[in-house]
């Protein structure tokens, strides 16, 4: 199913829905696993640990945030498409992070480790028919459908690869 077929969302996921092009579900899954293999390791291990302004995440986090959201967002979709009806509360993505260990991680596991939760993402998303992608559920106080819970998976995957882009990257030229 493709973005357009959402027949709403709360304004705080749609931030992330309005990052990703109009395709087909599975098709954006792909396309963001590609762009997780594209990544030039050289390039991120080059900018280790700095960050582009004080009290921001270092790229292991960023990337190990990204796995995070996923695993929770994933699990909520696949409640809401077995017809679940119960609310499911918020998370604290900065508890997340200060307790997940990335900095003590090589990237490359954190890289596998992101490309695989996406990919098993992709299959779990892929086994949901059309009546269970249009069913909704309750998380962090929203109602939303299953389809809108899997582009906002991939917008915010698209937001923090932004992020990279502008942000981190330019740290190899001050360098």
């Amino acid at each position: 199913m493709k973005i357009s077929a959402i027949p709403y969302a709360p304004t705080y996921f749609d931030t992330y829905i309005k990052q990703v092009d109009d395709l087909d579900l599975s098709a954006a899954f792909r396309q963001s696993i590609a762009e997780i293999e594209a990544l030039d390791l050289d390039k991120l291990q080059a900018i280790g640990d700095r960050v582009y302004a004080p009290g921001k995440w270092t790229l292991r986090d960023l990337f190990q945030h990204i796995t995070d959201c996923e695993r929770v967002f994933a699990y909520r979709a696949l409640r809401f498409a077995r017809n679940d009806k119960t609310a499911l509360p918020g998370f604290d993505e900065n508890l997340f992070a200060d307790n997940s260990g990335a900095t003590r991680r090589p990237l490359e596991t954190i890289l596998a480790e992101l490309r695989n939760v996406r990919e098993s993402s992709m299959f779990l998303f892929d086994s949901f028919d059309d009546a269970a992608m249009r069913r909704t559920g309750i998380m962090y106080n929203a109602e939303l459908p299953v389809l809108a819970v899997g582009f906002t998976l991939i917008g915010h995957h698209n937001h923090h690869f932004r992020i990279m882009e502008e942000r981190y990257f330019p740290i190899l030229q001050t360098a």
